[in-house]
């Protein structure tokens, strides 16, 4: 396995702990607001639960991840198409597994991309490139993975795009997976699921989305995901999520249903992290860097021009900790990810901070 990222950075992170007000972490997208009440009340409700749960879920969680998808997405899914999962990214980085991946297979992933993709190719002992149009993926693909909004660029792919990879991934026999944990935060346009008509046409086979509850509903400590789509493939994963005991706990489920079912705390928290990206944004901008993509999603990809752990370096200076670039990819070398996950107070105080800092 790879060295822990975030290990890389322990000393800005030190050297931002000392500053006199306190750090800033913008380095890592965990919420920092309240997990709504409608939610912990559906916990505590649920709370009394001495038996197993099922691999599969209640059909009323299944239920209703289908109605979400139908209304905030477009998507028409069946309870038979959908497994829970602990979190999205248990199911990023065991899906290779789950699929019987191994050393003769290869595993497509975006240029920039989530650290879990290579290490879910990683740990089933498969090979992994790295792609940024379907004409680049190879022909001997058996998985490729697409993130929209991305992280940590937030970059939305098109609808071409989107339909583009999906092609390709069933003209070489390949699964296609979107990770969507972001697609209810755009910001300059709205992102389309890869498992929308206009994708995908009349069929949702070799192609699967996964979606979380952790960023639009503060939910990331409960850990609770679903994946969506073609339901041989979801039988698959089932299968082995039984024998795995992989099982969501029966609380959760009920929370989950809760959150589903719940649009308006959505709403309210889009406008909590829509004023702080607003803030940071301007400040970011003020301070000289260049903001890239960032179209939707918890991040701002930005770059002074120079090499990322030297501007980590500088921002920790003034007690704001981002993540380098390269976390992600060679092509992030210049640029650094800033998270909307700190609270209104330190987010206020970035532009002050970036203020002192030399021209």
């Amino acid at each position: 396995m790879p060295d822990f990222p975030w290990d890389r950075i322990a000393g800005a992170a030190e050297l931002a702990r000392s500053h006199p007000d306190g750090i800033i972490d913008l380095s890592i997208g965990t919420p920092v607001d309240a997990t709504p009440t409608v939610i912990t009340e559906a916990l505590q409700a649920a709370a009394n639960a001495p038996g197993y749960p099922t691999a599969a879920g209640t059909p009323a969680l299944r239920q209703a991840w289908a109605n979400w998808a139908q209304e905030a997405l477009g998507v028409t899914v069946e309870i038979d198409e959908i497994s829970p999962t602990i979190g999205s990214k248990e199911i990023v980085a065991w899906l290779p597994t789950i699929l019987g991946l191994g050393p003769a297979h290869i595993v497509a992933i975006p240029e920039l991309a989530y650290p879990t993709y290579a290490v879910g190719a990683t740990m089933a002992s498969a090979n992994f490139v790295t792609y940024n149009h379907a004409d680049e993926i190879p022909a001997d693909t058996a998985l490729v993975w697409v993130n929209s909004p991305g992280n940590p660029t937030g970059e939305v792919k098109s609808i071409a795009h989107l339909s583009a990879v999906v092609s390709r991934g069933r003209e070489i026999g390949a699964v296609v997976v979107s990770d969507e944990c972001y697609i209810e935060l755009g910001w300059d346009v709205t992102p389309v699921s890869i498992l929308h008509p206009d994708v995908i046409g009349h069929s949702n086979e070799s192609v699967l989305a996964v979606h979380s509850l952790s960023k639009r509903s503060n939910l990331a400590g409960y850990r609770s995901g679903a994946v969506l789509g073609d339901r041989k493939l979801i039988a698959d994963i089932l299968a082995l999520r039984k024998h795995a005991g992989m099982l969501l706990p029966s609380p959760i489920q009920a929370a989950t249903v809760a959150a589903l079912a719940d649009p308006t705390h959505v709403a309210a928290q889009r406008d909590v992290y829509h004023n702080r990206r607003t803030l940071l944004k301007q400040a970011v901008i003020e301070a000289g860097m260049s903001i890239e993509h960032s179209q939707a999603g918890l991040y701002l990809w930005a770059t002074w021009g120079k090499p990322c752990l030297e501007t980590v370096a500088l921002l920790a200076s003034v007690g704001i900790l981002c993540a380098p670039g390269d976390f992600y990819g060679p092509a992030g070398a210049n640029h650094v990810r800033m998270a909307l996950t700190a609270t209104d107070e330190r987010i206020a105080q970035v532009a002050t901070r970036l203020a002192t800092l030399p021209a």
